[in-house]
């Protein structure tokens, strides 16, 4: 799939996204469902340990158990993330893309990507309390920071300012891509979430225990399912982001064929040129 790097529209951009999603579809669903695999196995171990049929549970165990889960999906959430970034990067400049050289590549990054995953956590739904929109603010200006991080190899910090830098001026349109974005992944997730929840509420109403253990697991497994199938659909869009403001702000399109041009022709100088 050969792109001409170029000013998108926000339609231009979002047939983009999804047209890189079809095309490695496979790509990017191993990139998600490797690292969550250990999230699955994780929350498999905790229902096995903690038997959820118990009339009363203890509650401080689940809760320790509850926040090693969210931990543990934030740090496999944060791999998942940049090694899409990577992959996003290389076939949107008309490179090869593989699951092992897009998790290889990131090792480096993943504590500094972790680390902003957990402030923007944190960051987001304090805004969100505070009459919501200061948590959707956060979340467009801060946006490109994980492509920041990644492919310029910034810290944290420098990230985060390079992506207030990147998004200035153009918050309606990345609100917009968050927003389609957002609504495509939860629909994704009901349409697999809601019939489980409906099964599990009638057995627990016909005093099935077995039963609600049974869907407790398929739960999670439909949870695993849907975060492989959709968790890199915003990665991608949001690296696409990325690009086209490069390209709209710096002339990223320019420099790139310069160096095109500079680079002694071999494999040693395309990996110099983009991320």
């Amino acid at each position: 799939m050969t792109t001409a790097l170029r000013p998108l529209s926000l339609g231009e951009l979002l047939d983009r996204t999804f047209s890189l999603y079809r095309s490695h579809f496979g790509l990017f669903v191993l990139i998600f469902a490797i690292p969550h695999l250990v999230v699955l196995g994780f929350q498999l171990f905790q229902l096995a340990v903690t038997r959820p049929d118990i009339r009363f549970p203890n509650v401080f165990a689940s809760l320790l158990w509850s926040l090693g889960a969210m931990f543990l999906t934030l740090i496999m959430a944060s791999a998942s993330q940049a090694a899409s970034v990577i992959a996003v990067s290389e076939l949107h400049l008309n490179r090869p893309a593989n699951v092992a050289d897009s998790f290889n590549r990131v090792k480096g990054h993943l504590p500094g990507v972790i680390l902003f995953s957990m402030m923007m956590f944190f960051a987001f739904w304090a805004g969100i309390l505070a009459l919501i929109v200061p948590g959707i603010l956060l979340a467009i200006i801060w946006s490109l920071s994980i492509p920041a991080k990644v492919l310029e190899n910034k810290g944290v910090f420098a990230a985060m300012a390079r992506s207030v830098d990147l998004t200035k001026g153009d918050w309606g349109r990345i609100f917009v891509v968050g927003l389609l974005v957002a609504v495509l992944s939860l629909g994704v997730r009901l349409l697999f979430q809601v019939p489980i929840i409906v099964a599990t509420a009638m057995s627990a109403r016909a005093g099935m225990r077995s039963a609600v253990l049974g869907w407790q697991i398929a739960s999670l497994v439909a949870e695993f399912i849907s975060q492989s199938l959709v968790g890199a659909i915003s990665t991608i869009a949001f690296s696409l982001v990325y690009y086209d403001e490069r390209v709209r702000k710096e002339a990223f399109d320019l420099q790139l064929m310069m160096m095109t041009l500079d680079l002694p022709a071999g494999p040693s100088s395309a990996a110099q040129v983009g991320a």
